[in-house]
């Protein structure tokens, strides 16, 4: 076997080349001589091609009887597929089958594409085409055996039911690349029962089964590897919807739930398998809520904070060696022509192919982009498709990242046809440039104006200490900083710390243009040197990531709000030089003093999980913990710049708790069912998921501080001694306990980016000697039975935070049940006394001259009591006393029902809204909850007064 000709390649390469040879030949392998002309040119583009030809003896001959310059012909290779996969007799040789077809297919993709016999085009549309080959095929045979096992659905007429395929994403629009994830749905056209021998089957439950199946088959890594891996978080109501859904229940969710970004990528949605006709159908359904019959301006709103996201992602350390993420990079190119789908395509069908590249040329015909733009447009996506494309083959792995040493530098100029990395580079930053200007300008916003901001020269030599110290407290002085005598001080003692003097040249470049500019900044806000040491120990903090530095440069506006809010409040700036990231907030002021709906926090947070593997939990966890701390640093500058009122703080908050709450219970859920399967309920039905997280006191008060933890109670409505229906089956008590524990291992394990929350979970029942999670009727008989009198107060202020509506309503009754019991007066009155004089024995300040806000007799906790005996006294007559948890609308039922006087009501309300804004504000400025003894003196007595008449009235 004559060895391959290596003259062509660079040096690095053909030490690379001649490696792979090696060990070809080490294992005996021949390659036929009609592949070894090409044969280095593709294995210096792709270790996983060679790998394949050492792993696969027959692969060469394979390869080589191809006919490798012809694109692939469906029927053809349907049947090459279809004869080896219906030759599988069980599940175990469908998955070595398919993953050898795939390997092969793979390999010929890969090769046609390093070797010019495919452009992007063919190579997308015949990566597409074997995907949708082996889907299709691969679901015919497992529906073959399911149907054998289970019968056949049937529809009223007596015809057959089948699942539907919908691909999403790039396989949606047959723009699949070497390695990427398929965004799949599963769906069904009609309900129904299939009747059994032992039990009738319904249609949701065979193709649920059905649809595990085929994720199995594809996506399960077995020693041949995997077929693609496959992502199904797209789907209605996302992880926390069923696999499997029917035609009707999905129209009604888009019609009644979707949201907008969902409608970007029901863009893309097209039928891949199964039945097709039945798909089409389905898509027509889905069209009305994709697009607007009407001209759709009210997108560009949308648009515009998409590309609020997109920005933040940019800036973040990194992203710009990411080809589809980075400035200029693939996605933007997609983004502006979904735009224009979304704007239009309500009106205009042509636009509505989920094909980028057959969607762009109609931009022109319909008058929306000139034909130069769109010319660049497409020369910039193809190229940077193939840049992309180039990067996966060389180990099958899904990456859009530039490469970080010379060797793959080298491979890569090498496989886009260029002799030098210099041209490429220059030939990758225009197309990049091009993609940023026109994506800038196709969703800029006419409202938004530039701001230029630089510092003077004087400002800069003063920072650099050329400026003699009179002079320089002076010119700070005459620009409006105060006390600056000190403040020279601090910089003089920031400039000589070994940090700076440490930093790379290009780091302390940026430092001297940043200086000036925060000098200017503190001054013409009348800062001095309390505001001036956190500014310093900020930069202190990001000296050694200097893409901070640089983003503070390029964005006066977040300076400014960083100096702003720094002088505001240390509890900000001390968030701020501890999690640097946090100042993408600052970039958008329209945002960080905007409090987003609760729909736009779920959708949000939704969002980003989304661009996180399903089986990354430690990425999840992050994703988590910088979602929390963007939204704490909203809040609290909102509160600071007294934006926002206490009680919109509060809200802010509290839904800011409940949507990471709800992803939390979905990340624990979800592989728990994989695992176990479901817990089963009493009428034999799986759980979805039949659990809620109770949320207690300020959670469930919609109360929330800014550093409060979450007193937090687990339920189920399961069959109580049921088991799971999943291969490894667990007790339903052992599967809800692990699901808490694994929900607050989720919250409260400390990673890199800090702590989600303080889980307190003693409120449940029988405190810390209790089930971590208890089934819904053990709760039931416990309140009614064994719980304390302080447990029924805890009781008032509990509800349902996360979880399904069905075990939600279930826990409401019981709730209502509870609180409505008819009460012994005496004995209630004096339960709550004692507890009151218990806590103030243990938990008040004792500290002369002064008051705890919320321990102290004629504080917060006064209050709380208050208003939960009037429940617990009169819930019974007057059941709209269980309807809320919040004390403030409480006392307004208390006095409506004229049980408390609307006077004393209305003092307690002032107290207590006051008290809370006044532990808001010590808790922003790192204090205790405690002030001086003067402070609130009526409004104190107001409360006690109170207090005395209302308990001795219950007498």
């Amino acid at each position: 076997m004559t060895d391959p000709d290596y003259s062509g390649l660079p040096d690095e390469l053909s030490v690379l080349v001649t490696r792979h040879w090696q060990r070809f030949q080490e294992v005996g392998h021949v390659l036929p001589d009609a592949l070894l002309k090409d044969l280095p040119r593709v294995w210096a583009g792709s270790d996983y091609v060679a790998e394949q030809f050492i792993r696969d003896a027959d692969l060469g001959d394979w390869l080589a009887g191809c006919a490798l310059k012809a694109r692939l012909e469906p029927g053809r290779l349907g049947e090459e597929i279809s004869q080896a996969v219906m030759a599988c007799d069980d599940e175990d040789a469908l998955k070595a089958t398919l993953r050898r077809l795939r390997h092969r297919h793979m390999v010929r993709l890969i090769w046609r594409d390093l070797t010019g016999l495919a452009d992007y085009h063919a190579t997308v549309a015949d990566l597409s085409l074997l995907a949708d080959t082996l889907i299709a095929t691969a679901l015919e045979k497992l529906y073959q055996w399911a149907c054998e096992r289970n019968g056949t659905p049937r529809d009223e007429q007596g015809r057959p039911v089948k699942l539907v395929v919908l691909a999403m994403g790039k396989l949606g629009a047959r723009e699949l690349n070497l390695s990427s994830d398929i965004d799949l749905i599963f769906a069904y056209e009609d309900e129904g029962e299939i009747e059994g021998e032992r039990r009738n089957l319904t249609h949701h439950q065979f193709f649920l089964r059905l649809g595990q199946q085929l994720i199995k088959a594809l996506d399960q890594t077995t020693g041949d590897g995997f077929v693609f891996r496959v992502d199904m978080r797209l789907r209605p109501w996302g992880k926390s919807g069923a696999l499997a859904v029917g035609f009707d229940a999905m129209e009604s969710y888009y019609e009644n739930q979707g949201r907008e970004w969902e409608r970007y990528a029901l863009i893309k949605m097209r039928p891949v398998a199964g039945d097709l006709d039945a798909g089409a159908r389905l898509i027509e359904r889905l069209n009305p809520f994709v697009y607007r019959r009407y001209i759709d301006y009210g997108a560009f709103e949308s648009l515009r904070e998409m590309k609020g996201l997109i920005e933040r992602e940019v800036n973040r350390k990194g992203m710009q060696a990411d080809v589809k993420l980075g400035a200029g990079g693939i996605r933007e190119v997609e983004f502006i022509v979904q735009a224009f789908q979304l704007i239009r395509g309500g009106q205009l069908p042509s636009l509505r192919d989920p094909n980028l590249m057959k969607v762009l040329p109609m931009l022109v015909e319909e008058g929306m982009l000139p034909e130069d733009v769109v010319a660049e447009l497409a020369d910039a996506y193809v190229f940077l498709r193939d840049v992309e494309h180039r990067l996966q083959a060389v180990n099958d792995r899904q990456t859009q990242r530039l490469p970080d040493d010379e060797l793959g530098w080298q491979r890569l100029t090498f496989a886009m046809d260029f002799s030098a990395r210099a041209p490429f580079e220059r030939a990758l930053r225009r197309h990049r440039e091009q993609v940023r200007y026109h994506f800038s300008q196709v969703i800029a916003d006419p409202q938004q104006e530039a701001e230029v901001s630089e510092g003077d020269q004087e400002l800069l030599d003063l920072w650099r200490g050329d400026v003699d110290r009179d002079a320089a407290v002076a010119h700070l002085e005459a620009i409006g900083v105060q006390q600056a005598g000190e403040v020279l001080d601090q910089l003089e003692n920031l400039r000589h710390s070994r940090s700076v003097e440490n930093m790379q040249r290009i780091g302390r470049d940026r430092l001297d243009k940043l200086m000036p500019l925060l000098l200017e900044a503190l001054g013409y806000q009348g800062h001095g040197a309390v505001t001036a040491a956190r500014l310093i120990s900020f930069v202190e903090s990001v000296l050694r990531r200097s893409a901070y530095i640089a983003l503070l440069v390029e964005n006066p506006g977040a300076l400014t709000q960083l100096v702003k809010l720094s002088g505001a409040s240390p509890w900000i700036a001390e968030r701020l030089a501890r999690h640097p990231v946090l100042l993408d907030e600052l970039l958008d002021v329209s945002t960080l003093y905007s409090p987003p709906a609760r729909s736009q926090l779920d959708d949000e947070l939704r969002q980003q999980l989304l661009r996180v593997a399903e089986d990354d939990l430690e990425q999840q966890m992050e994703v988590l913990r910088n979602f929390k701390q963007a939204h704490l640093l909203r809040v609290a500058a909102s509160e600071v710049t007294e934006v926002l009122p206490l009680m919109k703080v509060s809200d802010y908050l509290t839904w800011l708790a409940e949507s990471i709450l709800n992803q939390v219970v979905m990340l624990a859920w979800e592989p728990m069912v994989e695992r176990h399967g479901r817990p089963l309920r009493d009428d034999g039905q799986p759980c979805s998921p039949d659990f809620v997280v109770v949320g207690y006191g300020k959670l469930g008060g919609i109360e929330l501080g800014h550093n409060s933890d979450l007193d937090l109670v687990f339920l189920h409505d399961a069959a109580s001694g049921g088991s799971t229906d999943g291969d490894k089956p667990v007790s339903n008590e052992q599967f809800y306990a692990r699901l808490g524990q694994r929900i607050v291992h989720i919250l409260s394990t400390r990673t890199m980016s800090g702590q989600l929350y303080e889980v307190d979970t003693r409120l449940r029942p029988s405190g810390s000697a209790g089930l971590l999670v208890s089934s819904m009727e053990a709760f039931r008989k416990y309140q009614l039975q064994d719980a304390w009198t302080w447990e029924h107060q805890a009781l008032v202020r509990a509800r349902v935070v996360a979880g399904c509506n069905r075990a939600r309503q279930r826990f409401e009754a019981i709730r209502d049940e509870v609180l409505c019991r008819e009460r012994d007066q005496e004995a209630l009155r004096v339960d709550v006394l004692a507890m009151r004089d218990k806590m103030v024995d243990h938990l008040a300040s004792n500290q002369p001259g002064c008051f705890h806000l919320k321990q102290d007799p004629g504080g917060i906790v006064d209050i709380e009591f208050m208003v939960q005996y009037g429940v617990l006294r009169w819930a019974s007559r007057h059941g709209e006393l269980t309807r809320f948890t919040d004390n403030v609308r409480l006392l307004e039922t208390l006095a409506a029902l004229e049980l408390m006087p609307a006077q004393d009501a209305g003092l307690l309300r002032e107290a207590y809204l006051a008290y809370r804004s006044a532990a808001h504000r010590a808790s922003l400025r790192k204090e205790k909850s405690i002030v001086g003894d003067g402070e609130f003196r009526e409004l104190r007595d107001g409360v006690r007064t109170i207090w005395q008449h209302w308990f001795d009235l219950s007498k």
